[in-house]
């Protein structure tokens, strides 16, 4: 998420396109939006063909004011500016763009070519009288062994977290903790334990602490006593291990502002 601030008549960015889908939500002020469709369909910066010209049609062309809402798909060419504001010399606009990037068969393959190198046949040297042969045989076999949806899950247990709050008990004793991984962490139910993975590491807890695993693991801000109260089973330590494995964190007050009126 990004944040710009544009004041008096000042210009924005020059008409261009993402490669990811954004919402853009005006938070104040107000600025002039255009939006035009994709000159090439599912557009790449590193791509073998640029997308350099944009369309002449304009599809919508208008201003966001403070709670406008508006959704580019990835591709669309769009600008904002208050060029067209020159006598509202103490205006400004504000607003916050959220961009959503999503995986694409390029990102598969190229996680596949990694997962290439367990395999000695593709780490030989390439030569004209070499082992082509055999790798084009081995080629499909790689494909079978790692799916699209084997990627993906991948990706979600295996992305480190970007947002590591490490208090170090300046605060007190660990009261409150949230979750803060990218993903929702994958927890897997056996008879005699729960699989927690995400992080890129696999956490294992005795099966009796299941529903604690999943309250603290819930995206939510967790008291742990309310924790320990509701399920019969101690949320301390195992509160402990998750904020130590990165997997959560200690609720300090400025997280806990993030999460107010979330349910409103």
């Amino acid at each position: 998420m990004n944040t710009y601030l544009t004041t008096s008549n000042a210009a924005g960015f020059n008409l261009h396109w993402d490669d990811h889908d954004v919402v853009v939500v005006q938070l104040g002020g107000e600025k002039s939006w255009e939006v035009r469709g994709p000159s090439r369909v599912a557009p790449m910066y590193r791509d073998v063909e640029r997308a350099d010209a944009p369309p002449d049609e304009v599809l919508w062309a208008g201003t966001m004011r403070a709670g406008d809402v508006l959704h580019i798909p990835r591709g669309y060419w769009h600008r904002a500016t208050r060029t067209d504001r020159a006598d509202d010399r103490a205006g400004y606009s504000l607003h916050a763009t959220f961009g959503f990037v999503k995986r694409t068969g390029v990102d598969w393959l190229s996680w596949i070519a990694d997962r290439s190198r367990q395999d000695e046949a593709f780490r030989l040297d390439l030569d004209r009288d070499g082992n082509t042969d055999t790798l084009a045989e081995l080629v499909p076999q790689l494909i079978a062994r790692c799916p699209q949806d084997a990627y993906l899950l991948a990706r979600e247990t295996e992305r480190p977290p970007r947002r590591r709050v490490i208090t170090g008990g300046v605060f007190g004793e660990l009261t409150d903790v949230v979750c803060l991984t990218d993903f929702p962490p994958h927890i897997i139910t056996g008879p005699d334990d729960v699989t927690v993975w995400a992080v890129g590491k696999e956490l294992v807890f005795a099966a009796k602490a299941e529903s604690v695993v999943r309250t603290l693991l819930s995206g939510n801000p967790v008291n742990i006593e309310q924790v320990t109260a509701e399920t019969g089973v101690p949320a301390d330590a195992i509160a402990r291990m998750l904020v130590d494995e990165g997997v959560c964190a200690e609720l300090t007050p400025e997280l806990a502002a993030g999460f107010l009126q979330l349910g409103k």
